[in-house]
């Protein structure tokens, strides 16, 4: 999907007669048959964020126009090569993340019309509804993420970028087309560039019928005021850019270069925002994505697509899946630089999201063998709950009188006051900056200084005095 109208092979044809995709590679069995995997640590806030159509093999590889993603995140946190979408063009693909609803002949073809999803039978074993010839905007019993964490007592939002740009003519929050109308936000214009197929929560009833919606589903300038305090922060948040800044549009309509080149400067000013608020530092759990992949030839998707394709409830015809897209993951709970190979998609991000919650599976994210996120991505199990230590001066002269200070750090604030610190026979805690100082003769050779606190854990800093 390049330029205000996508002019990928097969779209015209999906547009006017939508064929089945498969809601591919739901068989993602754990690395190997039988093992057990470890329970990752708790997150108390998730940030989902969705950008646009493109191969992994690009997005990561050497002549990426992403680097702020493929290079510097990357580095931050955990990349997933064997990431995978489920389905094409885009909607399909949040449909499958909030819901675990397969693709049908609608939701493929991006829903160019408004219209209701008529449940012919279901849910199924494997909780899908069906009906061959598709559909839009889910029956009232079809629920997702939203619905489950409202239920137990959690709180989701929905940030749209542009969602409030024809307020108030539109509806500033939880904009969507009426039933049966066209859907007018598949190409971008000029001051608005949302997109409605990339607002998965208005596709279904049992959220648009709600007060819930208009609440929730909001403009992406909410999240801002949002990020204030862990107490004012979603514990889920899924965050989408509009047609510009999610690398859909290349050129963008208002003028800006767009494409991956756009998509990354919006990242570079996006992701500070959330990863220095306090909801993320309260174990919090950020994810970069993308809806599909923008190759379409079933040989170049569907072969490094791990499982099986499986029915399509919408119809009979089996699909080529999504293709690989590759994601990276920051978290207080990630060690910096680590990378799985595992496979995962879009289902398993339902899972492990509602795992996480303790909440039922919902559509195929309940199928039996489905690999959530395990402790090969989530490995810190402190979550940061940790402290390093730095000593100046690190080379006093030997025997002579230095005042050392000590500084203990943490993304917990928690974790640095009342530190102990011991170092060549002495005893000091810190303040509540993390600060402490130790006037004495510099011991000769090198020594170590050696800080603990509670269960935040402990830290080691050298010294080692000039003769």
């Amino acid at each position: 999907m390049r330029g205000s109208t996508d002019k990928r092979p097969g779209r015209d044809a999906l547009t006017r007669a939508p064929i089945a995709a498969a809601a591919v590679a739901l068989a993602l069995l754990a690395a190997t048959a039988g093992t057990a995997l470890a329970a990752p640590p708790h997150i108390n806030h998730v940030f989902i964020v969705v950008l646009e159509n493109e191969d992994g093999d690009q997005t990561f590889g050497p002549t990426s126009q992403i680097p702020y993603l493929s290079q510097t995140l990357r580095s931050q946190g955990a990349y997933l090569p064997n990431y995978y979408a489920t389905g094409h063009l885009s909607l399909d693909n949040y449909i499958s993340m909030v819901s675990g609803q397969a693709p049908n002949p609608q939701t493929q073809a991006d829903c160019i019309i408004f219209t209701d999803f008529i449940a012919l039978s279901g849910p199924d074993a494997d909780g899908q509804f069906v009906n061959p010839l598709g559909g839009c905007v889910y029956p009232p019993q079809v629920q997702t993420i939203a619905n489950q964490l409202e239920a137990a007592g959690l709180t989701w939002k929905g940030y749209m970028e542009d969602m409030a740009a024809k307020a108030p003519a539109e509806p500033a929050s939880c904009r969507h087309p009426d039933i049966g109308v066209v859907d007018d936000t598949q190409t971008a214009e000029a001051g608005d560039q949302y997109a409605t197929r990339h607002n998965p929560f208005v596709y279904f009833h049992s959220i648009i019928d709600t007060p819930s919606c208009a609440q929730n589903d909001v403009d992406l300038s909410q999240l801002g005021p949002d990020l204030a305090s862990a107490a004012t922060t979603p514990n889920y948040s899924f965050i989408t850019p509009d047609l510009c800044n999610d690398g859909h549009d290349e050129p963008c309509i208002d003028g800006q270069p767009g494409g991956m080149t756009q998509a990354d400067a919006f990242l570079q000013g996006l992701i500070p925002r959330i990863t220095s608020s306090p909801g993320f530092k309260d174990r919090g759990l950020l994810i970069v994505t993308f809806d599909e992949a923008e190759t379409q030839d079933p040989t170049a998707c569907c072969n490094e697509q791990p499982g099986p394709n499986t029915p399509n409830p919408g119809g009979p015809t089996l699909g080529p899946g999504g293709g690989k897209i590759g994601a990276v993951f920051l978290s207080p709970c990630i060690r910096p630089g680590t990378t799985t190979t595992e496979p995962y998609n879009h289902y398993s991000l339902l899972r492990s999201i509602e795992d996480n919650f303790g909440l039922a599976h919902l559509g195929f994210a309940g199928q039996a063998g489905l690999r959530p996120f395990g402790d090969d991505i989530l490995n810190r199990k402190d979550c940061s709950r940790g402290i390093t230590l730095k000593v100046r001066p690190k080379h006093p002269p030997a025997g002579k009188k230095v005042k050392f200070r000590f500084r203990a750090r943490s993304q917990v604030p928690a974790c640095i006051s009342g530190v102990t610190i011991r170092f060549a026979g002495r005893r000091i805690t810190t303040n509540s900056l993390g600060k402490a100082k130790l006037k004495m003769r510099a011991p000769a050779g090198k020594r170590r200084a050696k800080a603990r606190t509670g269960d935040c854990g402990s830290a080691r800093a050298k010294v080692r005095a000039r003769r």
